[in-house]
């Protein structure tokens, strides 16, 4: 796909179809079950100037910033935002349906914790990016389709 992505005779919109449909479901297969951290939506922002960047052919060397590039290619970003609406709707299906999943992802499941700082989890996530509110809440909402 470099060799379209990076032509110039073809328009920077037809480019960024083209990035939008064959390359970013590649790149989020399976981004339903992640647990995001601020280190891994970094990297994922970075992954995304980095294919705009090549789209444009803009050299390192030039150091523009992230906001010029994104105007250049008169975009936003959007590559986290629909990973983290997907994993709501991932989650609002897992919710409604009741069985071992919704058991697993609440955490209401016996047995003793881990020792050690505890893992990060999907609820964890997506309560910070939905803002404040509390868990009940979001699950709540959640059931009710209304997210």
């Amino acid at each position: 796909m470099k060799t379209i992505l990076t032509n110039k005779h073809i328009s920077i919109e037809a480019r960024k179809r083209a990035l939008q449909y064959y390359i970013e479901p590649v790149l989020m297969y399976g981004c339903e079950a992640w647990t995001i951290s601020k280190q891994i939506q970094n990297k994922l922002e970075a992954t995304e100037m980095w294919f705009l960047t090549r789209m444009l052919r803009i050299p390192w060397t030039t150091k523009k910033t992230n906001e010029r590039v994104l105007n250049e290619a008169n975009k936003r970003r959007s590559l986290v935002r629909t990973i983290r609406k997907r994993q709501t709707t991932f989650l609002g299906h897992v919710m409604r349906r009741g069985k071992l999943e919704h058991l697993v992802t609440t955490g209401k499941f016996e047995g003793k914790r881990s020792r050690g700082r505890q893992r990060e989890k999907i609820m964890d996530g997506l309560a910070t990016w939905l803002g404040p509110g509390k868990v009940s809440d979001i699950l709540a909402a959640i059931k009710d389709r209304n997210l």
